[in-house]
């Protein structure tokens, strides 16, 4: 009656061993860091890890270790304080483009580590984290918005080759699209055709010289809208972008604070020049035909029309491109780093329609000649002006691909020339699209504990109260079935933390909250079960089966109190932002374990100790 079949036991103590593994690493506290990372300009070597160490030695700074990793050089203190006398100290030794940054280095064992087990993270009010203050350059923006205008008239243009309304020339001058015509006559012809094809701009008519122009301004409507649209743009592309990079696991809150500014936080996070490098890196893609109309020469004499002079990343070679574009990567649907036929890294991307339409139809018409792929980097340096340090950014345009077009394709096809790492960050970024404007990081900091380790012993204490009421109270009113429930509620507690590790979720203090409350609901199944086994004792069953009608008569009401509670926390994860969702995940997850160490847990520690024994009583 009350036994259970050995696979049974075999799964409590499975689930039981894995909980404990993935939960350990959170015993071992992390040791602060500092992390010095190079850029395209420096890079970190033996030479720097000896220049740092000398460096801290000299100002009598105690550090644990210093060794080069895959990330550039990390250093490891024994208290922040510590670490932060060692930044202002290498900062001031250091070339100005390595990147310094603060962090926290795992002291995870190794063979934890090769499980795949590591500590949960930290949210700002316990551990800190990064916090950034991200300005747009809108006014960058909107003369990119200009320029898609001026390529739709263009269109209206080529549409009506018959009526002869091109302009002589045509600019977009004090943030306005200016048409110039030698006759009035023709520009009224083509400003009564351009006004109905491109209706978000505001004509008007004047004179200069001997000359006839037409003024376009976009509406005052069209610009707060084209605002408003590049602020959620940006936060949409920062947000897959660090989705897709870190899998999804992290949690990061980007907000728009402002006209044009954007607020980002990442709780749990030291790091910040991975972070900074994922937001702000600006490669992109133009595909272009070769220009052989012309040579190099004619292009740098000025005589090359519709022609630009690009080099090509590998050789260096000088190569003359036609300025009309076929395609960018933002008509790039999706993008997987991959390996081509010859093992090399590639990036098979996939057009939207448009894009698809047109790479057929260019090249069937261009069957025999070489198109080439520009890849475009925003790279940001540190120069130094009138003694000071300054930030600025440097576009770089390199052709990694010159490539006769041997036959038709249109939807599919594969890009070459880029290193491993190279494609790997350029399929990140064409999957997530590339920013609808620049941004810069006008402040930076790594925000400490709002409380500090006030919090955290707090948070700590407020679980540890919770947890010894509860089970002085279950010792004391259900005797040796109420120890079986104490150690079912310290099983649940490390089951929680296990989860929360495995996923690498962020806790905060209202996640703190949400295990308080489980702690609470956690033994309350086994009140439910406990008293189902006293009503069947006192109505004069044996022990044995009042446990098994305790048991299987409690489950029904221990499934509604806990399905309505889930679906509370499910509500609130949906429509609840940041700290709600933290108390809304540890809710959930320790509803769930709740319920498998109550019924399954406690039931098989039950049978194992007295399902085989006649009892004439039960320690109730």
């Amino acid at each position: 009656m009350n036994r259970y079949p050995a696979w049974k036991y075999l799964l409590v103590l499975i689930v039981v061993v894995i909980g404990m593994v993935f939960a350990s690493p959170n015993l071992f506290l992390d040791d602060p860091s500092l992390q010095i990372a190079g850029s395209r300009t420096v890079q970190v070597n033996d030479g720097t890890l000896k220049r740092i160490e000398t460096t801290l030695k000299s100002s009598k700074i105690d550090y644990k270790s210093a060794v080069i990793d895959d990330k550039g050089i990390l250093i490891r203190f024994a208290d922040e304080e510590v670490r932060g006398k060692a930044r202002d100290e290498l900062k001031k030794v250091l070339d100005p483009n390595f990147v310094v940054a603060l962090n926290f280095a795992r002291t995870t064992p190794e063979y934890l580590n090769k499980l795949g087990a590591e500590p949960m993270y930290m949210g700002l009010d316990l551990r800190g984290g990064l916090h950034f203050l991200i300005e747009i350059e809108m006014e960058t923006a909107f003369q990119q918005q200009l320029e898609r205008y001026k390529n739709d008239i263009f269109d209206v243009f080529k549409a009506n080759k018959q009526k002869k309304i091109r302009a002589r020339s045509m600019l977009v001058k004090n943030n306005a699209i200016e048409l110039k015509y030698k006759t009035e006559d023709k520009r009224d012809e083509a400003l009564s055709i351009i006004r109905n094809k491109v209706p978000d701009l505001a004509f008007s008519t004047f004179e200069r010289g001997d000359a006839f122009y037409i003024k376009g301004e976009v509406k005052k409507q069209q610009i707060e809208e084209h605002r408003s649209n590049t602020i959620t743009q940006i936060i949409n592309v920062l947000k897959k972008r660090i989705d897709d990079k870190y899998q999804g696991l992290m949690e990061p809150v980007i907000v728009r604070q402002g006209d044009s500014r954007i607020v980002a936080q990442f709780p749990g996070v030291q790091d910040s020049k991975e972070i900074i490098d994922v937001m702000t890196a600006a490669a992109s893609l133009e595909f272009r035909m070769e220009n052989t109309t012309y040579s190099i020469a004619d292009a740098k004499a000025g005589k090359a029309l519709g022609a630009t002079i690009y080099k090509e990343r590998d050789t260096g070679r000088e190569v003359l491109l036609k300025n009309k574009l076929i395609i960018t990567g933002q008509d790039i649907t999706h993008a997987t780093a991959t390996s081509d036929e010859n093992g090399q890294p590639a990036v098979s991307v996939t057009l939207n329609a448009t894009g698809a339409s047109i790479m057929k139809d260019n090249t069937r018409d261009n069957l025999g000649q070489k198109m080439g792929v520009v890849f475009i980097e925003t790279v940001r340096e540190i120069k130094q002006i009138n003694g000071d340090n300054v930030p600025v950014k440097r576009e770089i345009k390199e052709v990694i691909s010159l490539a006769t077009i041997q036959g038709l394709f249109s939807k599919r096809f594969q890009i070459t020339g880029l290193s491993r790492a190279e494609s790997t960050q350029l399929a990140l970024l064409l999957r997530a699209g590339a920013l609808a404007a620049p941004i810069e990081i006008v402040e930076e900091r790594t925000v400490g504990p709002s409380m500090g380790k006030e919090n955290i012993a707090k948070g700590i204490n407020s679980v540890l109260i919770g947890f010894i009421i509860v089970v002085a109270f279950m010792l004391f009113w259900y005797k040796g079935f109420g120890l079986l429930a104490n150690v079912a509620l310290l099983v649940n507690l490390i089951l929680i933390v296990a989860v929360l590790s495995m996923f690498q979720a962020t806790l905060t203090l209202p996640g703190i909250a949400g295990i308080v409350l489980t702690v609470g609901m956690a033994v309350d199944a086994n009140v439910l079960i406990y008293e189902r086994i006293r009503e069947e004792l006192s109505i004069g069953n044996t022990p044995q089966a009042s446990i098994n009608s305790g048991y299987e008569k409690a489950f029904s009401t221990i499934m509604d109190a806990n399905v309505t509670t889930l679906i509370a926390a499910i509500v609130l994860f949906i429509f609840g932002t940041g700290p709600i969702k933290g108390f809304a995940t540890t809710l959930s997850i320790g509803i769930a374990t709740s319920m498998f160490t109550a019924i399954v847990g406690t039931r098989a520690i039950v049978n194992l100790i007295v399902g085989s024994k006649k009892l004439s009583k039960l320690s109730i």
